[in-house]
């Protein structure tokens, strides 16, 4: 994970900023559920909403994960029911199985801790034909700056492993880089506001840039 971390700290940068000749306004809201079945076991739903300026309300993404976690080791799998849109009308379904090793508090550099995630999609889509496959190596660092409200960078590119109709990119398709400020409101619930960069790489094209405002409400039982 550390060595994950180093390799992740300039592709960090290059998502905050690379260039783009076209760019779109977002706006994404996410409300996360996590609740303890006993023992290391935990089930949780993650439901995101995403809306943007060129293309409305464009998808709505549910995750369902069963998680089996010891001491800051969870390992989950689920499923993802991730209908698309266009402007709120209905364009295609995508199923995805989901796996995923995350790592919270792995190393500490001073006051900012690390925690980091792998994750593997498997990914179809109604009435087309072929199965992609993506990784997502994601690394976040958290510094504390006023009790236990902190100050959050994260990143996370996409790789695409092979294409299909609908995955076009074989390699690096895109990033994800996040600054944001997390807080808890209550003993159970917290909330993070911040800014999301995507930058989608293109070939044989100019890169291109979502703007992000983005807004999430979780709860742990």
């Amino acid at each position: 994970m550390k060595k994950l971390a180093i390799a992740l700290v300039p592709l960090a940068a290059v998502g905050l900023s690379a260039p783009a000749m076209a760019d779109d306004t977002q706006a994404w809201g996410t409300v996360a559920v996590t609740v303890a079945l006993g023992g290391p076991w935990r089930v949780s739903n993650e439901t995101v909403v995403r809306t943007s300026d060129a293309k409305g309300l464009y998808e709505v993404e549910n995750n369902l994960l069963l998680g089996y976690k010891v001491k800051n080791v969870t390992v989950a799998a689920g499923y993802t029911h991730d209908p698309n849109y266009s402007h709120g009308s209905f364009t295609a379904m995508e199923h995805r199985v989901r796996s995923q090793v995350q790592v919270d508090n792995f190393a500490a550099l001073g006051p900012v801790k690390l925690s980091g995630r792998m994750r593997m999609e498997t990914r179809w889509r109604d009435g087309t034909v072929g199965t992609g496959w993506r990784l997502r190596p994601y690394i976040k660092a958290s510094l504390p700056i006023y009790g236990k409200t902190t100050l959050n960078l994260s990143n996370e590119p996409f790789i695409d492993l092979g294409r299909t109709s609908f995955q076009k990119t074989d390699g690096l398709d895109r990033m994800r880089t996040v600054l944001s400020v997390s807080t808890p409101l209550s003993k159970h619930i917290s909330l993070e506001a911040g800014y999301l960069n995507q930058h989608t790489f293109v070939r044989a094209g100019a890169d291109t840039d979502d703007h992000v405002a983005m807004l999430s409400l979780s709860a742990t039982y």
